[in-house]
């Protein structure tokens, strides 16, 4: 049996993939790729085996379960078998599910983190998640997974409005106005600063920022689609002290009330 790589691809930059992850696109006998690998999918040699186990939303290559089986089919056929996930495998990418599987398998695997999109695109926005005396603190959670009924709901909306901190909500765009929401129902005071920064690291890449308020309206009228990183907090407010370029991007609606 061959040995199955959870590979994270980072948020999409090549430049920003880490050296063992390279490492092992170029050693790989096959190779599984998702959606989120973007420009590292150029780093990957013409010569190789590669299988797309790309999702969107309501449009599945592979069901989840298809790709657990397929990553144990090809274990038994290649020696070195990589799973390319976008961001880190661990964050979001049901990396956990996939190892489990394989371990339940008996296939031997090892994840090899990614940096996630999660922290990254804020980053080359300007935006710092943690700042002295603005958040100490910094916590993620999925926007897809919240249209159940609020009582069966796995979120504790009423502890995430009222950390005082900055939360961050991957896979929020269609979910976005529920979810801002209940964050308001709960406490989340209306006047805080949101950014929703659609296609991190392409040339596609675009802010548009608003108000816990205003935003999902904003993000509609501006025709926000996925993927984007969602950054609710006061840290928002400081990309305007750290942006070198006195001229406001076309895309920013920081005035749109």
């Amino acid at each position: 049996m061959g040995k199955v790589y959870l590979v994270g691809a980072g948020p999409g930059d090549p430049e920003l993939l880490s050296l063992k992850a390279y490492r092992l696109i170029k050693e790989a006998d096959v190779i599984l790729v998702d959606n989120l690998v973007l420009g590292v999918k150029d780093l990957i040699p013409e010569d190789k085996k590669v299988i797309d186990t790309g999702k969107t939303a309501g449009a599945h290559k592979f069901s989840q379960e298809e790709i657990n089986e397929l990553m144990v089919h090809l274990a038994s056929r290649y020696d070195k078998v990589v799973r390319l996930k976008g961001g880190d495998p661990f964050i979001f990418g049901r990396g956990g599910e996939e190892a489990a599987y394989l371990s339940e398998h008996g296939i031997e695997f090892e994840v090899v983190p990614g940096i996630t999109s999660a922290i990254a695109v804020p980053s080359s926005f300007l935006i710092p998640l943690s700042y002295r005396g603005v958040s100490s603190s910094i916590t993620f959670i999925t926007g897809h997974e919240m249209e159940a009924k609020e009582e069966s709901a796995s979120i504790n909306w009423n502890a995430i409005a009222n950390l005082r901190g900055t939360l961050v909500i991957l896979m929020g765009v269609g979910n976005l106005a529920n979810n801002i929401e209940q964050l308001l129902k709960h406490g989340l005071r209306p006047d805080t600063p949101v950014a929703v920064i659609e296609k991190g690291f392409t040339p596609d890449a675009r802010i548009v920022t608003g108000r816990a308020d205003n935003i999902a309206g904003v993000a509609r009228s501006e025709g926000v689609k996925p993927p984007a990183i969602i950054v609710i907090g006061d840290v928002v407010q400081m990309r305007e002290r750290l942006n070198p370029n006195p001229n406001p991007n076309p895309s920013d609606n920081e005035d749109n009330e």
